[in-house]
């Protein structure tokens, strides 16, 4: 019976992700920075840790209680929705450390348990963001494409050691209220001179013709857990994949 630790469980793609994995049998380690009661089905086979990604010592003790794991998903994650131009850099700062440098130092902390083994999959959740260029977004983009390009590398570097590492890139999904999941207001983030720019895109974003669902992130990351065909890339959610058909 193989393993699973997920970070960011406390609601959206991971909370879906954790409950995907449990109903497939598998043992699953529900990592959020503040644990929640009750979200997830009382079960032999599902722990929930507390797990701050951005914590060297919150990631020592996550993995020091979980145990040996199979699979690894990287699924933490916070937003910035707004005008480049009214982005405080401490903000900005705060979603590298979370979205970039939090995947890397969880990543890296596994790596010598999968390297001793011989096996393990690393899942990275990106968004597809990185499949087309997107407006209001620009600070959330770049610290999504750093992890593209980190996990392309990484995926090389691990070949050798029976450690895959993979992509999963999700649609616009607004159950998962992107744009509220910021310390910032929208009203904050769109100066007076940037709202004609911005309404129409936040029309758009009110009606969008295709969305993408939690359960579709969670069915991506079992396919990329489970992949040994080599493919890097698992766009989730219709407007991802038809995004990703453009980009081909």
């Amino acid at each position: 019976m193989k393993t699973v630790l997920i970070t960011g469980c406390s609601s959206g793609y991971g909370l879906e992700t954790a409950r995907h994995f449990h109903a497939r049998g598998w043992n699953v380690v529900a990592t959020m920075r503040t644990p929640r009661a009750g979200i997830l089905p009382r079960s032999e086979r599902l722990r929930v840790l507390p797990l701050d990604v951005t914590s060297p010592e919150s990631i020592a003790a996550a993995l020091d209680a979980s145990g040996p794991i199979d699979v690894l998903v990287n699924n933490a994650g916070i937003g910035l929705f707004g005008a480049f131009e009214a982005a405080p850099m401490a903000k900005a700062r705060k979603v590298f450390e979370t979205n970039t440098f939090g995947v890397m130092a969880v990543t890296q902390a596994v790596l010598p348990h999968f390297r001793a083994q011989r096996s393990g999959v690393v899942v990275n959740v990106t968004s597809s963001v990185a499949l087309a260029p997107m407006p209001l977004v620009a600070v959330y983009t770049a610290s999504k494409m750093a992890i593209e390009g980190f996990t392309g590398s990484l995926a090389h570097e691990l070949q050798a050691f029976n450690v895959r590492v993979k992509l999963v890139e999700p649609g616009y999904a607004p159950t998962t209220r992107f744009s509220q999941n910021t310390e910032l207001r929208i009203d904050e983030m769109i100066p007076e001179a940037y709202a004609p720019f911005a309404q129409p895109i936040l029309a758009a974003f009110a009606k969008p013709a295709l969305v993408t669902t939690e359960a579709d992130v969670a069915e991506a990351v079992w396919r990329a857990a489970n992949d040994i065909s080599g493919q890097l890339r698992f766009p989730a959610g219709p407007d991802a994949v038809a995004l990703a058909r453009q980009a081909a």
